[in-house]
């Protein structure tokens, strides 16, 4: 079984998920369907047939969760340091052709939200910028082509 990668916040955000669904979707779920039961017919019910729909997404996404929450290897991040770009790390980078500065946060790919500066180890970028140094140059294929990035800093928190 392969340990997926996450940091304790990315953990708690997934446990926090899962116990909301467990305690307040699944139980809700359950009673529209048993509401919507009581209208009679089942095979023109559409209040039925959204809930089970509901119900079988529910459902699943526990499995899902429960999954990763089982296989989640916690990096302790206190203990990372240095200047090379690893898990866990913020990289400052510079757009070397607008010179626009951005910053992400290396996570696992459960965890990450790029809007949100979170950017996933197994993205493309992500592993470009594994094991580079401030100073160094990445180049990325994206859906607009290819894009040039200079690690400016590395930090960890």
């Amino acid at each position: 079984m392969e340990k997926i990668p996450m940091t304790a916040d990315g953990l708690a955000k997934l446990e926090d998920e899962l116990k909301r669904l467990k305690t307040e979707e699944r139980p809700a779920i359950i009673r529209a369907i048993a509401a919507a039961r009581e209208h009679g017919d089942l095979s023109e019910n559409a209040e039925y047939h959204a809930a089970r729909e509901r119900q079988s997404f529910i459902e699943g996404r526990l499995m899902e969760l429960e999954d990763i929450v089982s296989r989640a290897d916690v990096i302790d991040m206190s203990e990372v340091t240095g200047n090379v770009v690893r898990f866990g790390a913020t990289v400052h980078l510079a757009d070397e052709d607008t010179n626009e500065k951005i910053t992400y946060l290396i996570v696992g790919s459960h965890e990450a939200d790029v809007s949100a500066g979170r950017l996933s180890i197994t993205s493309p970028l992500g592993r470009a910028l594994i094991g580079t140094a401030p100073g160094d140059s990445v180049e990325v294929s994206t859906p607009r082509g290819s894009k040039s990035y200079e690690v400016v800093k590395v930090r960890y928190n």
